[in-house]
């Protein structure tokens, strides 16, 4: 399951978060321009600062999580997690799913919102209600 899989159910996570984080990443590369250029953004071709944006914060969570799951905040996180997650879906699918949801936050705006609430249930739901990170996926074995 998660040691073997390219996606698992964390995927879906993982594109909310690229609609909600990449519409951060935007607004604050929009202000970092205006500020400090005092141009418009539209003038500027910016959308590759954003993608690098999105990729940092791609791969910082995806090393994080790595340490996390190797035990770094105690067996119970560690435990939580079920495993180490496969190599290529740490270091491809997740970014590039996580860079679908940017594009897809950039081309409607409007499922930000809806992205993020999304988010934060999942998470709530994730986290606080099943015993462990791959129970939904258990449940659809």
């Amino acid at each position: 399951m998660k040691t073997i899989a390219f996606l698992d159910v964390w995927s879906i996570e993982h594109l909310l978060s690229g609609i909600s984080v990449g519409k951060i990443v935007s607004s604050l590369h929009q202000r970092i321009y205006t500020n400090l250029l005092g141009s418009d953004r539209s003038l500027i071709r910016t959308s590759y600062f954003d993608l690098i944006g999105v990729l940092f914060l791609a791969y910082f969570w995806e090393t994080t999580e790595h340490y996390l799951e190797t035990g770094l905040m105690g067996s119970a996180v560690s435990n939580w997690f079920q495993g180490i997650e496969f190599w290529g879906n740490r270091l491809i699918t997740d970014p590039l799913v996580l860079v679908i949801g940017y594009y897809l936050g950039q081309h409607f705006p409007f499922l930000v919102i809806y992205a993020r609430l999304a988010s934060c249930v999942w998470l709530i739901i994730h986290i606080f209600v099943f015993p462990h990170s791959m129970y939904l996926h258990t449940l659809f074995q």
